[in-house]
């Protein structure tokens, strides 16, 4: 793949000056969905699929952006000093939004680029393709320009800013985190509260995970994705009237139970039960994988999708359809969806022996039930971003 995104470059931009390629995983989440920012935990992992990139640096202050995924729209242009968010510029806001993040908490870019992008995570899939190409931008601009001091952990939250606050969804810091700071075979558990960080080995004994795109498409940032949010920052603020708490991640199952009566609207409750229990839940599921107890991470991961479906309404029909066939094959330890939800993917943990199977059955039973197909991909985990 280094050698086919290297040769397009040279195509489209020309072969002279130093170029150098780059590459940022897709991510998944295996639990703890709509808890990052509600202060809680989440465990995902970096996926061998992602974002592509060669780049080299200009003299002048001139952006070109090409990407072989969109290639009828050709190069597009921006200028390094003038940085705004344009619908017409499409993808390339989110490179554009990472630059202008560098430049507003005082890094000097002080020239433009030639950027060249090829993603393979499937596009509005919810493995975080967005995320991917932001922190492989944060990589690039690191690298280009000699800023030796950013960490990965600050590249994250560098394509974190940059996706509140120039593109404006009010994303937490999970996807960018777990694409810059991957680690093959580990999944992270991660305090969103505090950033605090712990490894953990991902051991399937003769199991796969599959991720199933449900092929709907969705935008984050006109989906109901705020609108939780709001509703979670409001049961919380109810809360606070009796609890000294920062987030809902704070609260155990029964502090929750003992004062969820001071939240003013039976809406509200069950979308800050949701935070509550997911967070314990992903607790829980991280000590189950510890002790080698999958079949209770499995569980785990079935209840997480219950409380989606439920509590926090974000699953939708292709959601509900894959999982819940899923849930009736042989061989699966656990699935649920991942990412935000209204379309995108689900993952599901599958006994080797039964992936074909599964595959065919859950594929079969989606296309008759929403009328079109769904894709899977029996997925490794890799590393985080970095230079080719």
């Amino acid at each position: 793949m280094k050698e086919k995104v290297l040769k397009k470059f040279q195509e489209v931009f020309g072969g002279e000056g130093e170029i150098h390629t780059y590459f940022a995983p897709g991510r998944v989440n295996l639990i703890g969905e709509h808890t990052d920012y509600n202060g809680g935990h989440v465990f995902p992992c970096a996926l061998t699929i992602g974002t592509y990139a060669v780049a080299k640096k200009r003299e002048d202050k001139k952006l070109r952006f090409y990407s072989m995924n969109f290639e009828h729209i050709g190069i597009i242009e921006a200028e390094i000093d003038t940085l705004k968010n344009k619908k017409e510029d499409g993808w390339t806001n989110y490179p554009k939004g990472v630059i202008w993040a560098f430049q507003e908490k005082g890094y000097a870019v002080t020239s433009g680029m030639d950027l060249l992008l090829f993603g393979n995570i499937p596009n509005s899939s919810g493995l975080s393709s967005s995320a991917s190409v932001e922190v492989v931008t944060g990589v690039i601009v690191k690298d280009l320009f000699g800023l030796e001091s950013v960490t990965m952990q600050e590249i994250a939250l560098l394509g974190q800013y940059s996706e509140n606050h120039f593109n404006g969804v009010n994303c937490g810091i999970m996807d960018q985190f777990a694409i810059a700071m991957g680690k093959k075979d580990h999944a992270i558990f991660l305090d969103t509260a505090d950033l605090s960080y712990e490894y953990a080995p991902i051991v399937l004994k003769d199991a796969k995970i599959v991720i199933a795109c449900s092929n709907k498409k969705r935008g984050l940032g006109d989906s109901k994705y705020n609108e939780r949010r709001t509703e979670c920052e409001t049961a919380l603020a109810e809360l606070q009237t009796k609890l000294s708490i920062q987030s809902l991640g704070e609260l155990t199952e029964e502090e929750f139970e003992a004062n969820k009566n001071l939240i003013q609207n039976e809406v509200r409750v069950r979308r800050a039960k949701h935070a509550v229990y997911e967070n314990q839940r992903t607790i829980h599921a991280v000590e189950a994988l510890r002790k080698g107890d999958i079949a209770e991470f499995g569980k785990l991961m079935n209840e997480s999708h219950i409380s989606l479906r439920d509590d926090y309404e974000v699953t939708g029909k292709e959601l509900d359809t894959l999982v819940e066939t899923a849930w009736k094959q042989k061989g699966v330890i656990g699935s649920r969806m991942t990412g935000a939800g209204f379309g995108g993917c689900t993952v599901s943990i599958v006994k080797n022996e039964n992936v074909e199977e599964f595959i065919k059955n859950v594929g079969e039973t989606y296309q008759a039930a929403v009328g079109y197909a769904a894709d899977f991909y029996v997925v490794e985990i890799g590393d985080g971003a970095g230079l080719l």
